[in-house]
């Protein structure tokens, strides 16, 4: 039977026809075809870093496996990682939480999403500021409710002010997703910014969905502040984070998700019917990497402190492109507004898109185009690459543009 029988906007969930596939993704997927190739691809698209896993979280997980630590856990993750996850938050965010409020899933994303279709449903609004990780608005959709956009710029560092948070919030807002630091952008409230934000949402009933994942990835006098640490609203604030990006363990697949236990009591009935526990040899090295010497995480911060100020360097110097000076994560965000229109190798760049495809198909760089994260003026770089890797990148983003 011909697969025309069945259109999917005839049989496909409204939830799935309404969501896209992730930018990020399918450009590092393409890149990697494309290297597997043979061509010399360096891609700044991926969001994970270029170091290792440390040796003694890997050996954990070894450790675990000949142990014979392979069967399934709690569905909320075994009692010494849920243990070692509220002292880290103890000890890195100075958030007091009980074991019984921290659920451990399958990476960062499934505790967004989980938390997004506990609080959620047709009718509700979450409100996200713009430029957003790719995931958020998507993840809104899937949960049923409509995400609303709130546009900042690079003259206010990319940060929502609280006059546009009032103005955004209607009778239908359920949640607010902040994201610092941010990707893509790289930004990373006060605490005084955070405050005045929270100072909004007070007297209402709207709930915030904190993602912290880069908390360990800061420069220079910028200090994250967990809107949790403000007892007015702490009822009413979720917190994700996980070992992903700071432990150099993206697939390991370990996140976890704090705050009212009620909340994290409905994220743990969602996730036995969807996935169950998380990996269990993943637990067991998240347990290693949340208890063990923190040293290697300064040793990697002052690495990517070095490349970020390369990179901040270097594009500016590039004719149409401005990059604001990340403050947090391991991305650039540079606006391409002055080459938008023109006309580069023979091919016009009406969009980001063009932009990245033009830099990814004639010089074999791969980056992920603005418009995937609501801003369709900018290109997200990650740094997370050797200094040799990035000066060639550099290079050859100039010669595209020259």
């Amino acid at each position: 039977m011909s697969t025309n029988s069945f259109p999917e906007e005839k049989y496909l969930a409204r939830r799935v026809r309404s969501m896209q596939e992730s930018q990020t993704m399918k450009i590092t997927g393409l890149a990697k075809q494309m290297k597997a190739a043979g061509k010399d691809i360096i891609s700044l698209s991926a969001g994970e870093p270029d170091f290792p896993t440390p040796d003694f979280v890997a050996q954990a997980g070894i450790d675990a496996i000949k142990a014979g630590f392979t069967r399934y856990t709690a569905n909320a993750g075994i009692p010494e990682l849920r243990k070692a996850v509220v002292e880290k938050f103890k000890r890195d965010n100075g958030i007091e939480f009980t074991p019984d409020q921290i659920i451990i899933s399958n990476g960062g994303k499934q505790t967004l999403a989980n938390a997004l279709l506990a609080l959620c449903e047709e009718g509700n609004e979450v409100v996200i500021p713009a430029p957003f990780w790719v995931s958020f608005p998507e993840m809104v959709r899937l949960s049923g409710a409509e995400p609303v956009i709130v546009p900042t710029t690079l003259e206010t560092g990319y940060k929502m002010r609280p006059e546009q948070l009032e103005a955004a919030i209607t009778e239908k807002t359920k949640v607010l997703i902040l994201n610092s630091p941010s990707n893509p952008t790289g930004a990373v409230y006060s605490e005084s910014e955070i405050r005045a934000l929270m100072t909004v949402l007070e007297n209402r009933e709207i709930f915030v969905i904190s993602d912290e994942m880069y908390d360990q990835i800061v420069y220079g006098l910028a200090k994250p502040f967990s809107p949790a640490r403000i007892p007015e609203i702490r009822d009413r604030v979720i917190v994700s984070n996980g070992v992903s990006k700071t432990y150099s363990m993206t697939g390991w697949r370990i996140g976890f998700l704090a705050g009212p236990k009620w909340v994290i009591d409905a994220c743990g009935k969602i996730q036995s019917q969807t996935t169950s526990n998380a990996n269990s040899i993943a637990q067991m090295a998240a347990v290693a990497a949340l208890t063990g010497n923190q040293q290697i995480i300064e040793e990697r911060r002052a690495e990517f402190e070095k490349r970020r100020d390369f990179m901040y360097k270097a594009l500016n110097e590039i004719p149409g492109i401005t990059a604001a000076l990340p403050d947090g994560a391991f991305y650039i965000f540079p606006s391409i507004a002055g080459l938008l229109g023109k006309t580069f190798g023979g091919k016009v760049m009406n969009s980001s898109t063009d932009a990245a495809e033009y830099l990814l198909v004639d010089h074999y760089v791969a980056t992920v185009p603005g418009e995937a994260f609501g801003a369709p003026e900018n290109l997200r770089l990650s740094y997370a690459a050797s200094i040799g890797e990035l000066e060639e990148a550099v290079g050859r983003i100039r010669r595209a543009f020259e």
